[in-house]
């Protein structure tokens, strides 16, 4: 049941909220002045706050203020008397939902009050989302190997600087990547990410940088490349070493210029992105080599950073395999399994070609194959070693 504050020095009209909110069912708490409601919301959790404007002590406009600064996010509804366009405007611009004038209108009271709930709930749905995202990306370990990774997202990540991840298959790099974003000033924008491996050479470009309608056979309709797509946020070029040269000269002329032109055009378009790379590749071997281009290595290598291999950090894989049992029973709407000592030991003598990712598949095979405790001997029959 949604809970609801009202705040209003009269008692009439705190009466008369109340009569008609605790109609619909709603749990309504009151407060005679601005002092006492905001005593009540920093004890409680509301849902929502009706508050007048003009009240003695303090005034709504101040609780109104005073709230938005504390770790709290009640819906704010204003109600007065007095209104004028200039005090919903600054309510407004402060946080507030709506503004009302008394007497308040029945039934727009009640739509706004729903919408403002709605509101309410889907702030609370989206922090929640957040949270299980930054999950998701979560990284695991507290070995120095990884120490050292963490400890360079920290210090990168509020730039604007380029990144060159490196590191084996399956080791984390985009995982390294997504963080890097989560913690920048470019969170709240997109992420994009390209496998440039998985593109063929062909199609490099016109994935990267959008095509215009008839640039080619099947261009039926102008499309936006990636770089458009990650427009004020963070472009993620995975296994950048994949890349065909001439795309790999595009690139580089959208790092120098902040400019891109679509396939089949010759117009600039102004770009305004952050760009990770990773691979697995040793890319000054490929420069020799002549399959990369070395202005555009340093471009992209602002800072390095190297994801070490499982191999590297075994005493990380406790808590790996910890975050997969997790994982996988949340997934699967199961109860957790544990795991023995021994069985955890065994698995840390393993040599993890394949690094996390492979890892995590033994782990869901053991899950799924093995006992409700998985111990030694489900390792022995299951983890092909």
């Amino acid at each position: 049941m949604p809970k609801i504050l009202i705040i209003d020095d009269e008692r009439f009209i705190r009466a008369s909220l109340r009569e008609i909110l605790e109609y619909e069912k709603f749990d309504v708490t009151e407060a005679q002045d601005g002092e006492e409601g905001l005593a009540k919301i920093q004890e409680e959790d509301f849902d929502l706050v009706l508050c007048d404007v003009k009240m003695p002590k303090m005034d709504g406009i101040e609780v109104l203020e005073q709230a938005k600064s504390l770790n709290r996010s009640p819906q704010f509804i204003m109600i007065s008397a007095h209104g004028s366009i200039e005090t919903a405007v600054e309510a407004t611009k402060k946080g507030a939902f709506d503004f009302i004038p008394k007497p308040p209108d029945l039934n727009r009271l009640l739509l706004t009050v729903r919408n403002a709930l709605d509101k309410k709930q889907l702030v609370t749905e989206t922090k929640v989302l957040k949270k299980k995202l930054s999950k998701k990306y979560d990284m695991v370990g507290e070995s120095p190997a990884i120490a050292r990774v963490k400890d360079t997202i920290e210090k990168v990540a509020p730039t604007d600087a380029r990144v060159l991840i490196t590191g084996p298959n399956g080791t984390g790099k985009e995982l390294v990547a997504h963080w890097i974003h989560h913690k920048s000033n470019r969170q709240s924008e997109p992420f994009v990410a390209v496998n440039c491996a998985a593109i063929p050479s062909e199609l490099i470009e016109s994935e990267l940088f959008g095509h215009e309608k008839g640039a080619f056979t099947s261009a039926h309709k102008q499309r936006n490349g990636k770089f458009e797509q990650a427009q004020g946020g963070t472009l993620f070029l995975d296994e950048i070493g994949d890349m065909s040269l001439s795309a790999q000269s595009k690139v580089l002329r959208a790092l120098q210029e902040n400019l891109i032109n679509r396939v089949g055009s010759d117009k600039d378009i102004k770009v305004d992105v952050r760009v990770l790379a990773a691979t697995n590749k040793d890319l000054k071997k490929e420069i020799e080599a002549g399959r990369f281009r070395e202005d555009l290595y340093h471009r992209l290598s602002v800072i390095l950073v190297q994801v070490p291999a499982l191999k590297d950090r075994k005493e990380d894989i406790p808590l790996l395999v910890e975050k997969f049992l997790d994982d996988i029973s949340q997934e699967n709407g199961d109860a957790k399994r544990s795991i023995t000592k021994e069985a955890l030991q065994q698995l840390q003598q393993f040599p993890w070609t394949g690094n996390i990712r492979e890892l995590r598949n033994v782990v869901e095979r053991l899950v799924i194959l093995g006992e409700p405790v998985i111990s030694l001997e489900d390792i022995k029959k299951y983890a092909d070693y």
